[in-house]
C-alpha cells in the first residue's frame, strides 16, 4: 500500500498531489510579534481574503497543494489552514517542528533544558503532532520542520535536529529543513542520516541560497532532496543565481532531486517589515512568480516542459510517498 500524505483536512494518495509548491506560507508571526500593539497585524476576515486571492493565482497556474512548513514557534495557525482547505477545497499540508535559535523558540526550551533534557521532550511532542494531531485542533502534521543558521549549527538547533530523527524513525514521517546562505545542508543531512533517517526522507530547504554545485552535488550524492524554494527573494539572492544553479544541477543528472518553491508569506502577525518594503517586494516574491517569471527563464535555457513538470508534480510526489529520487 502506497504510503498516504496527511494534509490538514485529512489523508490523500500520493497521485492526488499534482501540481504543488514546496514552501510557502499562509502565516508567520515570529516570537514577540504579540507585543506590538500598535500593529496586531490583518483581522480573520483579512487573512482569509489574502489566502483565498493567493490561491486564486496559484490555482490559475495549475497547482493544487502546497506545503506550508511553518514550525510551531513561528505563529502556526493550523486550525486557519484547515479553514482555508475547507473553504477552498485547496489541499495544504501543515509541519510539527522548531525554528531556529535566533528567531525561534529557544528561549523556552533553553529554560526548560536547565531542570532536564529537551531532546526526548520535543520527540514526543513531534510525534503527537504528528499521529494524534495538534493540540485539541484533530489537524495532524504531515512533515516535521527544522531549521538552522548560517554556518553552523548550535547545541540547541542540534537537540532539534535529534528530536526530528527520533520522531521520523518512530513514525516514518518526512523532515524538511532551513538553512540559511547555502550552508550546513550537508551537516543536517549527516547528523539525520546518522541517526536514522533514511536521506530520500530528508528535503534539504533552501540549497538556492548558494551557487556552490559541488555542495548541491554532495547533497545529490548523499540522497536527499533539494528545495530551490526561495525564487523571488532578491534580497537574499539573485533569482538569475538560482536559475543557472538549478540548470546546471539538470544538466548534471539530478532534476530528480529537486522540489521548487518561493518561501512566500502571504499574513504576517505584527509587522515585521515596514509595509512600503513589503508592497514592493511582494510583486516579484508571491507564488505565481516561479511560473510567470522562472519557467520563461528555464524554458530559454534549454529546460524541457518534461524537466519542469517534474520539479512540480512528480518530484514532490515522490517525496512524499517515501520514493528515492530519481535520476535525470
Amino acid at each position: 500500500m502506497a504510503q498516504q500524505i496527511q494534509t490538514v483536512t485529512g489523508p490523500i494518495a500520493p497521485e492526488e498531489l499534482g501540481r504543488t509548491l514546496m514552501h510557502e506560507h499562509l502565516l508567520i508571526g515570529y516570537p514577540g510579534w504579540e507585543s506590538d500593539t500598535i500593529h496586531p497585524g490583518p483581522t480573520r476576515d483579512e487573512m482569509r481574503a489574502a489566502v483565498t486571492d493567493r490561491i486564486g493565482e496559484i490555482r490559475d497556474h495549475g497547482v493544487v497543494s502546497m506545503l506550508d512548513p511553518c514550525p510551531s514557534d513561528l505563529g502556526r495557525d493550523v486550525e486557519f489552514m484547515a479553514d482555508m482547505a475547507g473553504r477552498t477545497g485547496f489541499q495544504i499540508i501543515c509541519a510539527t517542528g522548531l525554528y531556529k535559535q535566533n528567531e525561534g523558540g529557544f528561549p523556552y526550551w533553553h529554560f526548560r533544558s536547565g531542570f532536564a533534557p529537551v531532546v526526548d521532550a520535543m520527540a514526543e511532542l513531534f510525534e503527537k503532532e504528528l499521529t494524534d494531531g495538534i493540540g485539541e485542533t484533530g489537524v495532524r502534521a504531515g512533515i516535521i520542520k527544522v531549521a538552522t543558521g548560517a554556518g553552523q549549527i548550535t547545541p540547541y538547533e542540534k537537540d532539534i535536529l535529534l528530536a526530528a530523527a527520533k520522531a521520523s524513525v518512530a513514525t516514518g514521517a518526512p523532515i524538511t529543513t532551513h538553512t540559511d546562505e547555502g550552508t550546513m545542508g550537508d551537516e543536517q543531512q549527516r547528523i539525520l542520516t546518522e541517526n536514522g533517517v533514511p536521506p530520500h526522507r530528508i528535503l534539504i530547504g533552501h540549497s538556492c541560497g548558494t551557487t556552490d554545485h559541488a555542495y548541491h552535488m554532495q547533497l545529490v550524492n548523499g540522497g536527499s532532496y533539494l528545495g530551490f524554494d526561495r525564487f523571488g527573494i532578491e534580497l537574499l539572492h539573485p533569482d538569475a543565481e538560482r536559475v543557472a544553479s538549478l540548470v546546471r544541477l539538470l544538466e548534471a543528472g539530478a532534476g530528480g532531486h529537486v522540489v521548487v518553491s518561493h518561501d512566500s508569506v502571504w499574513c504576517w502577525r505584527g509587522q515585521p517589515l515596514p509595509p512600503e518594503l513589503y508592497a514592493e517586494v511582494i510583486k516579484v516574491w508571491n507564488p505565481s512568480h516561479f511560473f510567470e517569471r522562472i519557467i520563461p527563464q528555464l524554458r530559454e535555457a534549454g529546460v524541457s516542459e518534461a524537466q519542469i513538470e517534474r520539479l512540480l508534480v512528480d518530484n514532490p510526489r515522490a517525496f512524499f510517498a517515501g520514493e528515492k529520487p530519481g535520476a535525470g
